[in-house]
């Protein structure tokens, strides 16, 4: 009796260690390989050294010498900017790059930056309070579709949560979960029934976001950064304007189609116009000459 027990405990033992090998080859290395990849050299630890010093001279300049600090700040986006063309993707950087726009007066380009850095650090604190404090300043108040917003209340851990972090959530509760159902067979006393459940819809949960995210990819998100773009009802200047009066930087967007000059939009509220492609950016960017449409 008591060596069906030893060997029924190895087993577990060792179910346990090849799902947990199994999930850190599928979870961690990966990770650890775009860490790697992304982690900067001398000269990118000096552009960043460089950009945080403008930065913080030209916020003690702001008041007492407004044309020097518009100087500095220019050079630290300069220099945050090359450390993006460097390869380099992080929420810090984007949310840097997005108070200096903001400082700069560009509201559209902090927005984009902003939403940007979200995608890697959604519950910064710092990051959502600038983040509202910068869609407040907006000039077009354009208020989100009734369906939508009670999507993402029910659903709020697919549209809230990040698509990596969710992977990695899913990812955590399936092995979690499959340790627990081996040891439910080999120690059943130790395992209650309750905490296999909550695991299991856990996994469902993230898993079908997942899913969703699979088969049904949300639309290029954007923002609109030029100044003022007079939205059309066709890809040219021929047509005539979609509404009477134009939009304006910071607003944002998902995109029905691109046609490579021109861009098919919906707005928040549901409405649908043109603008041309120069005027907006991308929350993931999407390259000039790439025409993409949604399904």
């Amino acid at each position: 009796m008591a060596s069906d027990c030893k060997m029924k405990s190895s087993r577990f033992i060792k179910t346990v260690q090849a799902l947990v090998c199994i999930f850190v080859l599928a979870v961690l290395l990966p990770a650890g390989r775009v860490g790697a990849e992304q982690a900067p050299g001398a000269e990118r630890l000096e552009l960043f050294h460089e950009a945080r010093d403008f930065f913080r001279q030209a916020n003690v300049q702001r008041l007492s010498n407004p044309a020097g600090a518009q100087a500095l700040y220019q050079k630290a986006l300069l220099r945050y900017e090359r450390l993006v063309q460097h390869g380099v993707r992080n929420g810090k950087l984007f949310y840097n790059i997005g108070n200096v726009y903001y400082r700069l007066g560009d509201i559209g380009r902090a927005v984009i930056n902003y939403r940007r850095a979200e995608q890697y650090i959604p519950d910064d604190g710092n990051l959502q309070q600038s983040l509202g404090h910068v869609l407040e300043q907006r000039y077009d108040r354009i208020e989100e579709k009734e369906e939508e917003k009670v999507l993402k209340t029910l659903f709020f851990w697919h549209y809230d949560v990040p698509h990596n972090f969710r992977m990695i959530l899913f990812s955590a509760m399936y092995m979690i979960f499959w340790c627990g159902a081996a040891a439910k067979l080999f120690l059943p006393r130790y395992v209650p029934n309750g905490a296999l459940v909550v695991l299991l819809i856990f996994s469902i949960l993230f898993g079908g976001s997942l899913l969703v995210d699979r088969f049904f990819p949300k639309p290029a998100a954007g923002v609109l950064v030029a100044p003022e773009v007079v939205a059309r009802k066709g890809d040219g200047l021929t047509y005539q304007p979609s509404f009477k009066e134009p939009l304006h930087a910071g607003t944002e967007f998902a995109m029905v189609e691109n046609r490579g000059t021109w861009l098919h939009i919906e707005l928040a509220d549901g409405r649908r116009c043109w603008v041309p492609f120069s005027s907006a950016a991308f929350v993931d960017d999407i390259p000039s000459g790439q025409v993409k449409q949604s399904t």
